[in-house]
């Protein structure tokens, strides 16, 4: 059993790593990412497999969360060599400046310390031990304790070991990356004076739990957590006229994909439709959903219980039930927009599982309106016509989400250079913040200002023959990776 002691012990280690680590070169710190995810496809047989035993989740499922995850490692190491992560900026001086005359003065994003990782149940590799998290904060420079979720932690266990394994083989210092499990050993991590920062990925009320706890810290810390999520789905009177069969079928795809254990499922749908349309649509498509048994034993007790206060509610009625099994039927439920603006707190239930609601409007009803009853958002969907009028409810759907998508499916979010996975609380506790894509590395860094220093001690992203060979600012402009700072004004 991990003690909050050994923990204490860990995460001293770590910060000694970190002290190792924080200043190597771009192409060091690129040659760690590079091991591990290298590591992680020569043991993928044997991840896959020990996956397989511990979530429910299917080869095909797993093979691919994998891929993603090496991807995502990959991807992370190439913009730390064009040092994108380290948005380094230099102005030279200039005595003709137009508010007086300008020292030199240069900054650059430095990591933060320790940061401690809480994994994810529902993506056992891509928000795990080596998953969005964990891979951006070694990226932007940082030490990582990871707390293994209880769902998976023989599968987090053998992950760190290869990931050790492999940043050893490299050089790297030890301790750089750990593991813990356990209530005890996350409270130590969350309460350490060198924890500097700490990612989440689970539910409002785990991840409300930290945020509280992290609030009494002493010294305060960045919290970035993904709570929770309802990304609703909003289909035009146009669009339904149009296609309503269409949305409607290609929507159960996306609410039962996964089992509807995605944090970017649909979990409501806005539509000028009837009980029969949706019986006898989404009854057929429902019906040739693939079943597996939900992740863990915990997640299939929350969702039963969430269910069967949504279906109690009054004004809500089950249109396509679904069943007890251990594999279980995806479920249907349906209610009117008069029902939600009467009690809107129904749009705050999160069923995290196979099971939906749809929300009747009348012909002429104002979506904008109805969408300013939504809490924040990790994503909302629009479905319409190219032609249609929607700005007011798109400038609503902007202010609650983190992404809005157009005649599109919110569950998949790949990794990218513009992705953005965050969103206004309860979706996040930090809605600027992505964590997914390279954007993720800059949670992690602070920026640090130079002012008027010898070349000699600068750090070398702010030098002016450029030894990293990174992309940087100077003197007001951006320029490429291989070009040196010239002598300025």
């Amino acid at each position: 059993m991990i003690t909050a002691v050994s923990v204490d012990e860990q995460i001293e280690a770590a910060d000694a790593a970190f002290a190792l680590s924080q200043n190597v070169t771009p192409r060091v710190r690129a040659s760690w990412l590079e091991a591990i995810a290298a590591a992680f496809e020569a043991h993928a047989d044997e991840l896959v497999a020990l996956a397989q035993t511990e979530t429910h989740l299917g080869e095909t499922r797993l093979r691919g969360e994998l891929r993603r995850t090496v991807f995502q490692l990959r991807l992370y190491l190439a913009e730390i060599l064009a040092g994108e992560n380290l948005d380094a900026t230099i102005d030279h001086a200039d005595p003709a400046w137009g508010m007086g005359p300008r020292p030199d003065i240069r900054r650059v994003n430095v990591p933060l310390g320790v940061v401690g990782v809480f994994g994810a149940s529902n993506f056992p590799f891509a928000f795990s031990v080596l998953g969005g998290d964990t891979a951006s904060a070694l990226a932007a420079g940082c030490a990582v304790v990871h707390k293994v979720h209880d769902g998976h932690l023989e599968l987090g266990r053998r992950s760190g070991e290869i990931a050790r394994e492999a940043l050893r083989s490299v050089g790297a210092p030890e301790n750089l990356l750990a593991t813990v499990t356990g209530r005890e050993a996350a409270e130590a991590l969350v309460d350490h004076p060198r924890t500097r920062a700490v990612g989440f990925t689970g539910s409002t009320t785990g991840g409300r739990a930290l945020l509280d706890r992290i609030a009494r810290r002493e010294r305060p810390i960045p919290f970035y957590g993904e709570l929770g999520s309802i990304n609703p789905v909003f289909a035009t009177e146009r669009a339904w006229a149009v296609r309503g069969d269409e949305i409607l079928a290609a929507y159960t795809g996306s609410f039962t994909m996964g089992m509807g254990q995605f944090c970017t499922k649909p979990g409501l749908l806005f539509a000028p439709t009837n009980r029969d349309e949706v019986a006898r649509v989404m009854g057929g498509h429902v019906a040739q959903v693939p079943r597996t048994p939900l992740l863990n034993a915990r997640l299939r007790a929350g969702f039963d219980v969430v269910l069967a206060a949504m279906t109690a509610t009054d004004g809500v009625e089950v249109v396509i039930q679904g069943d007890d099994a251990d594999a279980p039927t995806p479920t249907v439920l349906m209610t009117t927009a008069a029902v939600i603006r009467a009690n809107p707190a129904i749009l705050e239930q999160e069923m995290f599982g196979p099971a939906t609601l749809v929300i009747r409007y009348e012909p002429g009803e104002d979506l904008a309106e109805l969408a300013t009853l939504l809490d924040g958002q990790l994503t909302a969907s629009v479905q319409a016509e190219t032609e249609e009028n929607i700005a007011q409810l798109l400038s609503v759907l902007q202010d609650t989400s983190g992404r809005v998508l157009w005649n599109e499916w919110p569950t998949g979010v790949t990794v990218s250079y513009a992705q953005h996975h965050g969103g206004p609380y309860p979706a996040t506790t930090a809605e600027r913040s992505t964590s997914v894509g390279p954007g993720a590395i800059a949670r992690f860094m602070r920026p640090v200002a130079y002012q008027g220093f010898p070349p000699t001690h600068l750090h070398p992203a702010l030098r002016d023959e450029n030894p990293w060979n990174i992309s940087r600012r100077i003197d007001g402009r951006w320029q490429p990776h291989g070009q040196d700072a010239g002598s300025g004004s």
